[in-house]
Order: structure tokens, then sequence, then C-alpha cells
């Protein structure tokens, strides 16, 4: 049973994060689990807008990388799902089937589109002039989780954007690869504030199909890894079970090489939520927020309409500025107003009253801050540049806390304390192919962590040893827990 949202929050994130966060990401109003599904969660107003505006960035930076937008059908018929054997071993245990439908073929929910959407690349490839093919769909996906969910964290239903690209060549895939990479970092990283680590995964933990993927790993405060948006590339598997040809310059048929991108914008919220949320609640990135300035009016009732109608003034010209801003004119406290705001994590609240009019000067306060200082009716202007500042002290303040929590390990007493304190260790290793899965195992059963991988976007040149076998290390590997 969920508590009334008008409560306050009733636990400090850094004593315990995992209460905190159920706490606020009902008491903001961002989601109800009270839906009568296991794992799957209704997405308040409050949450939806939030959504809205992270695809609205994310989706803009694809079509300026020459993605372009689709709709593909939720239902993959089986025998499409079938055709790939890797991706059958990977997803089959995690697949929603739905009932058979007189003599219509046994029908899946996606767990994932490649076996949807390259059905269709194959009819609409012909020539290397088709080349290259950079489509990508806003989609929710359905994953039948046995474990323990959490709201936007883990869950059977999650709202993402995928991206699938087919190329001629092998270069030209890859390149996409690290492409993805960075637009991870232009969007999740530079504007919402999220830092992560671009790792390629070991074998063993490669998505199903691919021939590797890069998983971006960020850090919540509870000292656990969350994977954020991941990049696969898919070399020649899924093109040659579907046929995915071209007629290159010459004449020759060949099968495209493809690559997959696969942000989820509902999990990235979690960690929008987890990073920047304090013991007041949310902080929104200025970018993101459903409102940027919430103006607060001050008045009696012998003073009200004078005071509504500065406050419309005001929000007429925060407007034109192309900022996003309300005005709360409900007759509540201002206490509770600021209450109510503060736990949606609004970036900046502006107070007008007899005293603002008089002076012509605003009582600004900012979210993340807490300070509170004085701004005149002339120079709100000036909003917009506050606001990119908000999210630069954001990002920089995320940035911090990921930067510390990297701890070099020599010897596995060190990466077992690592560990115990919350942190992600780094380590020499023997190698995240199929031979170093023993060692990997040794860490999951004794330490309760996973080898993540290795860095994609930089060489890290290993010394000496494996900490685990004593075999000659080959990488450097980033371990810790994960949900």
């Amino acid at each position: 049973m969920q508590k009334k949202s008008s409560e306050g929050l009733s636990v400090k994130k850094d004593e315990n994060f995992s209460e905190w966060y159920t706490q606020v990401v009902e008491k903001a109003e961002i989601t109800d689990i009270r839906y009568s599904v296991k794992g799957f969660v209704v997405i308040r107003p409050w949450g939806a807008m939030i959504i809205e505006n992270m695809y609205s960035l994310y989706e803009k930076a694809l079509q300026e990388k020459k993605h372009k937008p689709t709709f593909f059908p939720t239902l993959i018929p089986e025998k499409n799902f079938k055709k790939e054997a890797g991706h059958v071993k990977g997803f089959t245990p995690q697949v929603f089937w739905l009932e058979k439908i007189k003599s219509e073929d046994k029908l899946a929910l996606r767990p994932t589109s490649e076996t949807s959407m390259y059905q269709m690349y194959s009819l609409w490839i012909r020539s290397h002039r088709d080349l290259p093919l950079k489509l990508y769909q806003r989609a929710n996906v359905f994953r039948y989780e046995t474990k323990a969910t959490r709201p936007l964290i883990r869950a059977r239903e999650f709202y993402w954007i995928e991206a699938h690209d087919c190329f001629e060549t092998q270069k030209q895939a890859e390149a996409q690869v690290q492409d993805d990479i960075k637009t991870t970092e232009e969007i999740m990283h530079q504007q919402f504030g999220i830092p992560f680590l671009p790792l390629k995964r070991p074998e063993w933990d490669k998505f199903a199909g691919a021939v590797y993927t890069i998983g971006s790993d960020a850090l919540m405060p509870d000292g656990k890894i969350i994977q954020q948006p991941s990049t696969h590339f898919l070399g020649q598997n899924f093109s040659k079970t579907f046929d995915i040809k071209f007629k290159d310059k010459q004449g020759k048929e060949e099968y495209v090489w493809q690559t997959c991108y696969g942000p989820a914008i509902s999990r990235i919220l979690a960690s929008v939520i987890a990073t920047h949320g304090d013991d007041k609640g949310l902080i929104m990135p200025f970018c993101i927020s459903p409102v940027q300035i919430i103006i607060i009016p001050i008045f009696s009732n012998d003073n009200k309409n004078k005071i509504l109608k500065e406050a419309e003034k005001i929000k007429e010209n925060i407007e034109l500025i192309g900022l996003k801003t309300e005005i709360n004119a409900s007759e509540k406290r201002p206490g509770e107003k600021y209450y109510e705001w503060e736990l949606k994590g609004v970036p900046f609240r502006l107070e007008i009253g007899e005293k603002e009019i008089k002076e012509k000067k605003l009582t600004l306060f900012t979210r993340d801050t807490g300070k509170k200082e004085k701004i005149e009716i002339n120079k709100l202007s000036n909003l917009k540049k506050f606001g990119e500042d908000f999210d630069k002290r954001l990002k920089t303040k995320a940035d911090n806390f990921m930067q510390d929590k990297i701890i070099n390990c020599k010897t596995k007493q060190e990466l077992k304390n690592a560990l115990e304190n919350k942190k992600i260790a780094r380590i020499n290793f023997c190698s995240i192919e199929k031979q170093g899965e023993k060692c990997a195992e040794h860490i999951e059963k004794e330490m309760n962590a996973e080898v993540r991988g290795v860095l994609a976007n930089k060489q890290e040149k290993p010394t000496g040893n494996c900490i685990i076998c004593g075999e000659k290390a080959n990488e450097v590997v980033y371990i810790g827990k994960s949900y």
C-alpha cells in the first residue's frame, strides 16, 4: 500500500537509499505501483512529462546523426524469433508469449526488435545505394523478469529507444558503435548529468546474437551498478539469418554489417532520480524538468488579484525566452507550495508579493544550492544562463561522486574491501574472452560481484598477472555489484 503523497520523506538518502528511492518516486508522483500486474507500473503525469523531455533530446540527437524514426508492431511471430540461435538462447526465458489464437502463429511481446525489424530490412535493402540504413523507434519492450522488481530500475516493461543500423562494411559498422557511445556521452552525461563507464562486456555477458557488446555502466548511491544504454556490434549474424543482402558497386552480392543501440529512457530516469535527488526529494536537470521555474504568488484576500496579475506578466516574459514556467495560484500556504515543488525537483522558484512588486525584484530560490537571492524583474532573461549553470553543477557533482568510487586493486583482499565499501574495482585480469570465465565465476561466487568489462573508448594496458588466477594479465577490467 502506497503512503499518502502529501507525507514527507521519512528517511535520508545516504542512510537508506533503497527506502529513499521508493518514497521519492511515489511522493514526487513519478510512478504508482498499485497496478495489479507484477512488474508493471503506472507512469504518472510528472514522470511522463520528464520522460517525454528525455525522449525529445535523445531523438533530436539521433535524427541529427541521420537516423530516421519508424514504428514496428509490438508482436513478433515465433518463426521470426527463433531464426537466430544465439538470440533465441539468450532471450527465450525472458519472453512473454501470447496464447495461441485460432490458427495464427504463436506470438511474442517484443523483448527487443531485431527479429521483427530485420524481416523488413531484407525487403527494403537491395543495393549499396540503400545503405547506410539507420532507423530507430520509440517503443516499449517486455521482459519476463523473475527477480524482485523496482520502479524504473528492474521491471517487466521498459520505455526505450532502439536504433538498428545497416552498413556496407565492418569498418563503418564499428564506427557506428563508437558513435553510439558518443551519443550516450552527449545526452545522458552532458545533458542529464549521469556519468558512465563504456565497457566492452566479457564474451560470456554479451548481447544474445552479437559479436560484442558495449554497456554504459552508471553508479547508484548504494554502490550498485546500473546498466544504461548498450550498443551492440552484430556483425553479419542477423543479416545472414534474415537474408539482408545488397549488391555492391561491382554488382557482387554481400551481406550487410549491423549494429543496434538501446537507451532505456525509463531506466535512465532512475539514474537521474538517484544521482541528483536529496533528502527533500527530486532535483531535476533544468533541460528535462517539466517546469523549469515555478512562480509562487504570495497574497491575501485583499491583494490576490493584483499579485496574480503581476505573476501572469512575469510568466509571459519567461515564456518569451523559451523557458517552461507555471504559477501555483492555489490557496495553500506558501510553505506548503515551496515543499511541493522542491519535492518535485523544479530547478528555480520565483516568489512574488507586495514587497517584490514595490522593489521590482523577485525572490529567486535555487533547488540544488538552497540559495535565495533577488533578481530584477527586467533581468529575467538571465534565468536561461542560470539554468545552464544549474545543469553544470549537477554534472560536476555526479562526476566527482563517480571518480571517487573507482578504486585500483592489486590483490583479492583489496578487491573484496573495495566491493564491501560500495566501490567499483579496477583490476588486472586474465581475459574477457572465454578463458577468463572461471575467474569471473570465482568473483561472482566469492564476492557476489561481476566482471563488467574493459573500457571501450580507451585502451588501458595491464601490468603483471591476473589477481584471481595468477596467469598473465591481458586486460584491465572493472568489477562491481549490480542490480
